[in-house]
């Protein structure tokens, strides 16, 4: 047999390679070195797409319709804020799904056995399905119509959905037949283990669910729809509220409730899979049932996924890490339920900030590389660190300082005790500590997986579970909010390692401009959050703490610092303060 010489694809290393070198030395056509004279952050992903891509930028104007790239910008920065609301919404839906929760269940009892019981099929999702799927999903996807194949796009989309089908729906009846052996290592959360294996049984559906949720999502965020999928988190919430609110006066006793609770959580997860399907047809191809699985993109997928997996996995293998310390070292009855209460709260700055601005540039990013575009695409990550600095400095400075006050409005009723308030605090506050750190790194990520770099980030990853796990042991000794302080530092290390690597591949970028601005925006929230800080500390010993008072001092101290941060970034001459503007209708 004679072997068949091909000549490199796009999406070849010695492609890429020879791309890479050739856009270090000199720019792409139509692509500029430097930023235009008056160029602002205020619409970042405008920026990228009417610079860069403005063929490919949906929600932009086509080149050919002669739009001005003010319009460009203004309509794509309303794009984003659309985007912004609906994640905004869905986090704020979700606190309200925890508060409904908290007052249900508190953090102490039972309520740990279903905090441990969804832990095992989030850690299962994270690893192949969801965000792993799409990381790696995207920049194969957009090479394919970057080189103007449609058609084997569209077809390797619907292999990629299929084998995802069947593998996961596979792995997720493995899995309830296993339940019980997964359980074991957490000792007895909530004092009854069969109940956790129980609550299992009902999740580890999710996961099969997740992963075709992260292939219909990738398909609209390729083609730049972001809003539909922006809104299936809040068709999620608010389906869990609404089981919540009807299911649990149906049945008696905790553990009845908590079965309706995991009910509520499958069935939310299979609504927010249908309800991006509809848009599918808009576009201009079809997921056919197809099973191309020799195509050298489905191959290439797969050996992208591994990284990616592993990158985005081993997040969640920290955090399986830590419930597992926290249920067999410190509290099983206690410990795993205040952690997570208080992870819920840290991540509403980070999905409506950190991960907005990571989904939306990312397939911004994976087509600037698929051009060979380093510069732009070394450019635009340097953007979105600022944005994202800018965002969950002042975030992580006040969820940190103000994280008593904070629990105490959001839980603090019902099954929720005084007492829970302030362990939820401590382990909020010192997962504040990383929260700018961890936002960084979903960019960083994100820039990798668009060179199809993946397995740098796998190495920080790896790394990371090392790190984490040895500070956890560490610092568990002085309680439930020694695990969140572990996922910190170990955040910290991991976003300096990132961007080291990075900035080694892409170039170092324009760091001084940088630095100058993280220091500024530093100087600002001290004062800003100094200033929220003693004004809450006044009215809250002044109003008391019934909850209009709650309301009243905590929103006004959130307020005036608010105020104060604006008017100091705009004192300071900080671009990333533009964003504000261009989210204006």
């Amino acid at each position: 047999m004679v072997a068949k010489a091909v000549e490199p694809s796009a999406g070849s290393h010695s492609a890429r390679k020879r791309r890479t070198q050739t856009a270090l030395v000199a720019p792409a056509r139509g692509a500029t070195t430097t930023p235009p004279p008056h160029f602002e952050p205020i619409a970042l992903w405008a920026k990228v797409c009417s610079e860069t891509a403005p063929n490919v930028c949906r929600m932009s104007t086509n080149a050919s319709t002669g739009s001005a790239p003010g319009a460009h910008r203004r309509r794509l920065a309303r794009s984003t804020a659309i985007f912004a609301g609906a994640t905004g919404v869905s986090r704020l839906l979700g606190l309200v799904r925890e508060m409904v929760a908290a007052y249900l269940f508190g953090v102490s009892g039972l309520i740990n056995a279903f905090t441990v019981a969804f832990q095992i099929p989030n850690l299962v999702r994270a690893l192949v399905a969801d965000a792993a799927l799409s990381g790696a999903f995207v920049p194969v996807f957009s090479e394919l119509l970057e080189s103007g194949d449609r058609r084997r796009a569209w077809r390797v989309a619907a292999t990629i959905f299929w084998i995802v089908l069947l593998g996961l729906g596979a792995l997720s009846a493995i899995l309830v037949l296993v339940a019980g052996l997964l359980i074991a290592p957490f000792g007895d959360p909530g004092g009854d283990p069969a109940l956790a294996t129980g609550l299992a049984r009902v999740l580890f559906p999710i996961v099969v669910l997740l992963g075709l949720s992260g292939i219909v999502v990738g398909i609209l965020n390729v083609h730049d729809h972001f809003t539909v999928p922006a809104l299936a988190p809040v068709a999620w919430n608010v389906v869990i509220i609404g089981g919540l609110a009807a299911g649990v006066p149906l049945v008696d006793g905790q553990q009845a409730e908590l079965y309706v609770y995991a009910g509520s959580i499958l069935a939310a997860t299979a609504v927010q899979l249908v309800l991006p399907l509809p848009w599918l047809r808009g576009l201009d191809g079809r997921i056919r049932p197809v099973l191309d699985w020799r195509d050298p993109a489905v191959r290439r997928f797969f050996a992208l996924m591994l990284p990616v997996t592993l990158t985005l996995g081993l997040v969640n293998v920290n955090a399986t890490i830590g419930m597992l310390i926290a249920s067999r070292l410190i509290d099983p009855e206690l410990a795993p339920a205040a952690i997570d209460k208080a992870f819920r709260l840290y991540m509403l700055p980070q999905g409506i900030f950190s991960v907005a601005v990571a989904t939306v540039l990312f397939p911004a990013l994976a087509r600037l590389a698929a051009r060979g575009e380093i510069v732009g695409l070394r450019r635009s990550v340097d953007e979105g660190l600022r944005l994202i600095g800018f965002l969950l400095v002042p975030a992580s400075a006040v969820s940190a300082l103000l994280a008593l006050p904070i629990v105490r409005l959001t839980y603090e009723r019902g099954a929720f005790s005084a007492d829970d308030t302030v362990v939820v605090a401590a382990c909020l506050s010192a997962f504040s500590a990383g929260l700018v750190f961890n936002g960084w790194m979903l960019l960083l990520n994100r820039g990798f997986y668009a060179l199809q770099a993946n397995w740098p980030p796998t190495a920080v990853a790896l790394g990371a579970v090392a790190l984490n796990t040895a500070l956890a042991l560490a610092l568990y000794p002085v309680g439930p909010w020694g695990i969140p302080l572990a996922t910190s530092l170990t955040n910290i290390a991991g976003f300096v390692v990132l961007l080291a690597l990075l900035r080694r591949r892409a170039g170092p970028g324009a760091q001084g401009a940088a630095l100058g601005s993280l220091a500024r925006v530093v100087a600002a929230t001290l004062v800003a959050t100094g200033i929220a800080g003693a004004l809450w500390w006044i009215l809250d010993d002044v109003a008391g703490r019934s909850l209009g008072a709650q309301l009243l001092s905590l929103g006004l101290a959130l307020t005036v610092g608010t105020g104060v941060y604006v008017s100091l970034c705009r004192a300071f001459g900080l671009r990333e303060l533009g964003v504000l503007r261009a989210l204006r209708p």
